[in-house]
């Protein structure tokens, strides 16, 4: 007993020397920057734009698409592949400012637009664009965006991780979006265009804490149009609101001008720093009905097939037991029957290896993004790692599809293994370039340049052919199996058990596990642009027909992907 007791202090003791003795580290692309005020050493305080999308429109834009001001020393951060993918397009921005030094209300540059000169009017009119379908702003500082809080429904705060252009007083008097928040933005058919923002950055200092510097937890804005009478002096405070008219009768004059201010809060960690943009996001609550619609189906499902094999197997098991003739029944009637080549027999071992290739690659994704890995504040690491393992992948995508190919007898090692490699990719790949020649033809920032399309194809057929192939060669070494020489007599078939009735009785179920959550899904990605297209059907101009169109294409081809 001593000896035990013994023993177990001994091991309890050196599990918590390992554990003192341990040290953290952090996450890739997670570790925190300490800022330091000028001359004492750290990064420097450097704020970027990022490309501005609309929930009322399908195409995001660049920042220097808009007529807005621009850094004269632009800087672009390298983006990985999947930023690249999902249209990110991050430059430095002309909002300069150094760590703990505050700005009042300075002016950054003044675009001015005159009636006679028809470049200025298309600006101007894109700008107008923009502000109508209410394009959002994306910056980012210290790799966190920079948040719009404002007060909403229930003295709830909500904080928007992008900010509008501008917004829009209708023909009508009814102001759209933004306009809202200010009883000033009453003008009939008149835009207003936020020209000035007010910054406010806050950091955690490790003074007390015993490490040098600071770090970012926090940082939001508030936009604000304001029109400047004296352009070399601007004032930020009071004014009347800066108008675009709807009607471009005169010329017109934009002051930008931006104020910073720094705070102190030793009580938000910088591990924690997402929190507060987390936490007032609307759409985060879980939709537990659906999780236990899902679940219960599936449990009935599952238990319903097993009840069924477990009780046939039971009974043939039985009859084996008791029967002493040598005669066949039950499931031995079928064993050589079971693999004999069905008539999609190349499709099915092509999409089954398809199948097992995508499989693995998102449960390791997901497998990695609940370790942490793939965090958000590690833009573009969720589709480098999807799209990197997939290429790697190959190899059990060619293994699985040339085995099962191989135990149905089948001799077109060559034709199965191109199509395992290059079907399914192939019309993922031609869709894909239809959208993006789509895109490139809008001038979208969201089309893929063509570097990284010549990447994409590198990778293709540079890495995941030859696994492929690689995988299929371990494949067809497997024999195949026996079956009867002269297959079985198939009885005639009830109405059920034919493939419609069978594919419909089929799908009901799994389709009922997640109807709910694809509702979900294609209502916060398509709600808005629906909804605006029905508004817009009644006023539709031959002039705008062709975006129209595009719109429609692009949402079509997109939901196809989803589903």
């Amino acid at each position: 007993m001593k000896r035990r007791i013994h023993f177990s202090f001994v091991l309890v003791y050196s599990l918590v020397s390992y554990f003192c003795l341990c040290s953290a580290f952090y996450l890739p692309g997670l570790a925190p920057v300490s800022f330091c005020e000028d001359g004492k050493g750290g990064d420097d305080c450097q704020l970027f734009v990022n490309r501005l999308d609309s929930v009322e429109s399908v195409l995001p834009y660049e920042y220097d698409v808009f007529d807005f001001c621009k850094d004269d020393k632009e800087k672009r951060p390298s983006e990985n592949l999947g930023q690249v993918l999902f249209g990110e397009r991050i430059e430095s921005s002309p909002y300069k400012f150094n760590f703990k030094q505050d700005v009042k209300c300075k002016a950054v540059c003044t675009k001015n637009y005159k009636k006679a000169e028809q470049q200025d009017k298309t600006k101007l009119d894109f700008l107008k664009m923009g502000m109508q379908l209410n394009y959002q702003h994306h910056w980012i500082i210290d790799n966190m965006p920079v948040t719009w809080c404002y007060d909403v429904e229930d003295g709830q705060k909500y904080c928007n991780p992008g900010f509008p252009i501008g917004c829009l007083v209708t023909a009508d008097g009814r102001a759209k979006d933004a306009c809202v928040i200010n009883s000033e933005f009453n003008k009939k058919n008149t835009f207003y265009i936020f020209n000035h923002m007010d910054i406010k950055i806050t950091y955690h200092s490790g003074a007390s804490e015993g490490w040098r510097g600071a770090r970012l937890v926090a940082a939001t804005l508030e936009p604000k149009s304001i029109k400047q009478v004296d352009e070399k002096n601007p004032s930020c405070e009071g004014g009347s609101p800066m108008e675009v008219p709807g009607e471009f009768d005169n010329d017109l004059s934009i002051v930008y001008t931006y104020s910073v201010s720094f705070e102190e809060d030793n009580s938000i960690k910088w591990a924690s720093r997402w929190d507060y943009i987390l936490v007032s996001m609307p759409h985060t609550n879980i939709q537990w009905f659906s999780i236990m619609n899902s679940l219960v189906i599936v449990l009935f499902l599952s238990g319903m097939v097993a009840m069924i094999m477990l009780r046939t197997l039971h009974k043939d098991i039985a009859r084996y037991n008791q029967e002493d003739a040598q005669e066949e029944s039950g499931w031995k009637q079928v064993h050589g029957d079971v693999f004999r080549p069905p008539r999609k027999g190349m499709l099915l071992s092509v999409f089954l290896g398809q199948g097992t290739q995508i499989f693995i690659m998102t449960f390791i994704t997901l497998f990695l993004a609940c370790l942490g890995f793939l965090s958000p504040a590690n833009r573009g690491a969720l589709m480098t790692c999807a799209v990197v393992l997939w290429v790697l992948l190959g190899t059990p995508a060619g293994y699985v599809s040339a085995r099962l190919y191989k135990t149905f007898g089948g001799e077109k090692w060559k034709t199965n293994v191109l199509l395992t490699a290059l079907l399914c990719p192939g019309i993922v790949f031609a869709d894909f370039f239809l959208m993006n020649l789509i895109l490139w033809v809008e001038g979208s920032s969201a089309a893929i340049p063509f570097g990284t399309l010549v990447a994409i194809l590198a990778l293709w057929f540079g890495i995941s052919v030859p696994l492929t192939f690689i995988g299929a060669y371990f494949g067809f070494k497997k024999q195949p199996v026996r079956t009867n020489q002269i297959p079985r007599q198939i009885p005639e078939q009830s109405f059920f058990t034919k493939p419609i009735p069978g594919i419909v009785m089929g799908g009901i179920l799994p389709f009922g596990c997640i109807f709910i959550q694809l509702f979900f899904i294609l209502n916060s990605i398509w709600y808005l642009n629906v909804k605006a297209i029905l508004s817009h059907l009644s006023n539709l101009s031959w002039e705008k027909l062709h975006k129209f169109k595009i719109k429609l294409m692009l949402i079509a081809h997109t939901t196809i992907v989803i589903l």
